[in-house]
């Protein structure tokens, strides 16, 4: 069976020597680029599994290079960076990253979200069911039960659930969620994002207060938690 590759494009030699020594103990094949055009011209060429990508590169911000590689690559990106605020880690997530770590970060934690992410993009089973602990969700039925009883959700209510379960592990945006789930006039609607989130809660949680599921990233989006 084969290793599986990622690649880190990054311009700081000791990140990429701490990811390189990190990720081939943890099993994965490593390769390096530490530019944007030479980052982009191994994904072409040589496509990873995965891709780790800096936002500050020396030749081209690593926005733009997400947003490009998007528009071909379809494996996990999961952006590292200094740059911590929310407006970078929305922009990141809206352009289509799998993730967002910032530096400093833990390595442990590296490596459960690349393993996450790969399990994701993996190919999906032929079961139209996911469960989740005592969550179950069938696609087909259009149906969600919790234990032995079944929920009663509008259609708004499954569609946004179903979004969120088929993302798990991945940060969705309040705009990315809007936009899928009611259509472009509501994309700046997080109020009414944040009612519907509270009505599934409700329903799905053992404690809507302390949720287990659907977890709140500050200011950016949620994340489904199985």
């Amino acid at each position: 069976m084969s290793k599986p590759t990622v690649l880190v494009i990054d311009d700081e030699a000791q990140i990429r020597k701490l990811l390189s020594i990190t990720l081939q103990a943890q099993g994965f094949e490593v390769s390096e680029a530490t530019t944007a055009k030479e980052g982009v011209s191994k994904v072409a060429n040589h496509p990873p599994d995965l891709v780790l990508l800096d936002i500050g590169l020396p030749d081209q911000n690593g926005h733009e290079v997400l947003h490009h590689l998007r528009e071909w690559y379809t494996q996990p990106i999961i952006i590292l960076s200094v740059q911590s605020s929310e407006e970078d880690i929305v922009r990141a997530l809206d352009y289509g990253a799998n993730d967002y770590l910032v530096k400093p970060f833990r390595t442990g934690e590296l490596t459960a979200r690349i393993r996450s992410a790969l399990r994701k993009a993996a190919p999906a089973e032929s079961s139209s069911v996911l469960a989740f602990d005592d969550l179950v969700i069938d696609f087909a039925a259009r149906s969600v039960k919790k234990g032995n009883e079944l929920l009663k959700l509008t259609a708004t209510e499954y569609s946004l659930l179903a979004m969120l379960a088929k993302n798990e592990g991945k940060v969705l945006t309040h705009r990315y969620l809007l936009l899928q789930i009611w259509g472009p006039s509501y994309q700046e609607q997080s109020q009414y994002l944040r009612v519907f989130i509270a009505q599934l809660r409700k329903k799905i949680e053992t404690d809507p207060n302390r949720p287990v599921h659907i977890m709140t990233e500050s200011g950016v989006g949620y994340r489904f938690i199985a």
